[in-house]
């Protein structure tokens, strides 16, 4: 029984905690409806008087981006904003053919009087947070905008996040992402649950009583003051955004999140780009985990409330361990289940834990409501969605947990970027991309064999114990079967 007593207490110990963060995602719900209710009274600047303009550097760190600089480019020329209070750096550390064509682009450019710059460097030293830290020391702005290469903000962007820097107490405004290619297919459609869910629920809940939410690395504005006051951009871990956001708002700096401005970018369609990006987001914030959490334990200048609700979002991506967790041993534990009748108890108790589905469900209801609207027919297609987007989630969860460890075991490793395609229609086609990882990794493998795993699990439903069988796992281990299944069939086969 000592195995056994072992497998419960980590399955019991895993249910908790995922039940602790579906519990502090109905607090966000509880704070984002709230939120709909207040009115917005922030004091703006007025552009229209030019004493009011203050200048501003939009950067665009990129990195062999082939396929979308032409469109950055010529997206981000025509945004509106005073041409003498607008400087532009492309931070570009690029090593393939795009510098030339990116080059000529920034000529052609700067004939038409934008004040826009080429910026190289001769190493990527720090990634992402060197070359950001690395064009900053020639800023001309006070406030710096930030686009990933795939981002296509509108031309009044500037004139809509600009004005709430009035407030000297505001280091970062963040907008919203949209998804220009969401309905591509089944794996952008997942990556739009999730993200909006994210830039609803999370950021509303977290920002609208003051707790830490996280600039999202683009889409959003730093004062130059806020990014020196804490500390400037480090390469230390794998999501520098998350890192000088915490760092920022541990010196008291306030963030402005604006659900209502939408910065449309594109989704990765290829499930080998949606790996990579999820392991960067996933093992970034376990590397944050660790490198914030004293910090913000022993700070003086935050409440208790934002300290639980700080530590469970930079625990977000450790959630995969426990889900990871839960499937592992949900099949021996329904084996336990039949073997032992004096646990029958225990069982009895355990099954409130679906209690944390539930409120999963409700709270991605409102997220999904708000993008679709409500009506019955739009919660038929929810409740779809909602499977889809489970299932799924859950069959990245091995990948995910890979990520998680490295980050919270100090393994360091590359920041590789996330491969763009241009698309935006289904008539847009992807499979010339030069730089898709067409390698497989052992873990694909693994998936693959889970996906047996839980197959196993689900004929287990009809021959364990002597009552006719146990069906309570089922369909847990359907969602399973069919998440791993299709991440492995993806990633082997289609990649897309």
């Amino acid at each position: 029984m000592v195995v056994e007593y072992i497998i419960i207490a980590v399955y019991t110990i895993s249910l908790v905690l995922i039940l602790l963060y579906a519990l502090a995602q109905l607090n966000l719900l509880f704070n984002y409806l709230k939120a709909q209710k207040k009115e917005d009274n922030s004091p703006k600047f007025d552009l229209l008087n030019p004493q009011e303009i203050p200048y501003v550097t939009i950067q665009l760190p990129v990195y062999n981006e082939l396929y979308v600089m032409e469109r950055l480019l010529d997206n981000i020329s025509k945004i509106e904003y005073p041409r003498e209070k607008l400087e532009i750096q492309v931070l570009d550390d690029s090593t393939d053919e795009s510098v030339v064509s990116t080059r000529k682009q920034i000529e052609e450019l700067q004939k038409t009087g934008l004040d826009i710059q080429h910026i190289r460097r001769e190493n990527r030293q720090g990634f992402k947070a060197g070359a950001l830290k690395e064009g900053l020391k020639i800023a001309k702005g006070e406030f710096i905008a930030i686009f990933d290469a795939d981002f296509l903000p509108q031309t009044d962007w500037l004139l809509q996040t600009i004005p709430y820097f009035k407030d000297d107490e505001i280091g970062v405004v963040q907008t919203r992402w949209g998804h220009i290619n969401r309905n591509y297919s089944t794996l952008t459609k997942i990556q739009a649950f999730a993200l909006d869910a994210h830039f609803t629920l999370e950021q509303v809940g977290r920002n609208s009583q003051g707790h830490f939410i996280n600039f999202n690395g683009t889409a959003g504005v730093w004062r130059k003051e806020c990014v020196y006051d804490a500390g400037n951009w480090e390469g230390d871990t794998l999501t520098e955004d998350l890192d000088l956001s915490y760092r920022a708002q541990l010196k008291n700096w306030k963030f402005k999140y604006l659900e209502n401005v939408e910065t449309p970018a594109e989704l990765p369609v290829v499930i080998s780009a949606a790996r990579s990006q999820q392991f960067r987001w996933n093992k970034g914030g376990a590397e944050n985990f660790q490198k914030m959490l004293s910090r913000i334990v022993t700070s003086n200048n935050i409440s208790f409330k934002t300290k639980i609700h700080g530590v469970l979002h930079l625990l977000n991506s450790s959630m995969f361990t426990c889900i990871f967790l839960v499937a592992i041993l949900s099949i021996p534990m329904l084996y336990i289940k039949n073997e032992y009748a004096h646990l029958k108890m225990y069982f009895l108790v355990m099954s409130f834990f679906i209690i944390s589905t539930l409120i999963f469900f409700i709270c991605y209801w409102f997220m999904y409501k708000r993008t679709y609207g409500g009506g019955f027919v739009n919660f038929i297609k929810y409740i779809g969605a909602f499977l889809s987007f489970f299932s799924i989630a859950m069959g990245f969860s091995l990948h995910n947990t890979i990520a998680v460890l490295e980050g919270h075991f100090g393994k360091k490793s590359e920041f590789v970027r996330t491969p763009k395609f241009n698309i935006k229609s289904l008539k847009d086609g992807w499979k010339n991309n030069k730089y898709i990882n067409n390698n497989i990794s052992a873990n694909v493998i693994i998936e693959g064999l889970l996906a047996i795993y839980f197959a196993f699990g689900m004929y287990s439903a009809f021959i364990v114990g002597n009552q006719g069988g146990d069906f309570g796992l089922f369909p847990f281990h359907l969602m399973l079967f069919v998440g791993f299944g299709y991440v492995f069939f993806k990633s082997i086969f289609s990649k897309a």
